[in-house]
């Protein structure tokens, strides 16, 4: 007769081990294409300058100021800047509230950056001349601030998650990655986060050439909310983060 004792009935209010996998790396892999989405409206339909990512800006801004032709330093520098104001927001918020449960985070990230590209989106429907880049200066510069300052929260955001392989936004170290650890265990992971930039990007591409930015950005931000929602459902994310 076995004489171990029954397990004990769990407590009222205690804490339940969650033991389904995480939702956050299928929802970094959605974000990872939409920011296709961002670059193919920025450096085809803005000139020449990325806002999901800041390392080409950088470098275009040296050719701008080495005085090389087509390059200007306005869009960079604004770019830039309202790039990092995105970036410092999210960072004071999470600071300042970081015990509070991940769907809180991702709920408000997810807000942001949906009503500042539907913004981008309400100027991209202003009339201008002929052309990709159609749409009066003053214009473009505000596109490219709304796009920099939601892709700018998104970073610091996807930076507090901790994901491995997952920026959303920068392939550099995942292809170094897969080449100097033929290939290692998140081999997968790698090669999907390639894949998502690279059909959002060619969606994007098609998009922008042949509709214009305003449904691209719409479509960015839907993109961004409706699958941000989903994720909410799992019950991990009434949990506070724990990387």
């Amino acid at each position: 007769m076995d004489s171990h004792p029954p397990p004990s009935p769990p407590v009222a209010g205690a804490p339940v081990a969650v033991r389904t996998p995480s939702p956050l790396p299928r929802l970094l892999l959605l974000l990872s294409a939409t920011t296709g989405f961002v670059d193919a409206v920025s450096v085809l339909g803005l000139g020449k300058v990325f806002t999901a990512n800041m390392t080409g800006n950088v470098v275009f801004l040296a050719f701008a100021l080495a005085r090389a032709p087509g390059f200007t330093p306005v869009p960079y520098l604004v770019a830039l800047g309202l790039f990092m104001v995105g970036a410092s927001v999210a960072g004071r918020l999470w600071r300042h509230a970081s015990s509070h449960p991940l769907r809180y985070w991702l709920l408000r990230a997810a807000l942001l950056e949906a009503v500042l590209f539907l913004a981008a989106a309400a100027v991209a429907l202003v009339p201008g001349a002929d052309g990709i880049v159609a749409h009066p200066a003053w214009a473009v510069l505000v596109m490219i601030g709304l796009t920099a300052g939601a892709m700018g929260f998104r970073n610091a955001t996807v930076r507090q998650l901790k994901v491995p392989d997952l920026t959303t936004t920068v392939l550099t170290l995942t292809i170094t990655g897969i080449a100097s650890d033929a290939g290692g265990p998140n081999l997968r992971t790698r090669l999907l986060a390639i894949a998502m930039i690279f059909i959002g990007a060619a969606a994007g591409a098609v998009l922008v050439l042949h509709t214009g930015l305003a449904l691209p950005l719409a479509l960015t931000a839907c993109v961004v909310l409706g699958g941000t929602l989903l994720c909410l459902r799992h019950p991990l994310m009434a949990l506070p983060h724990r990387p």
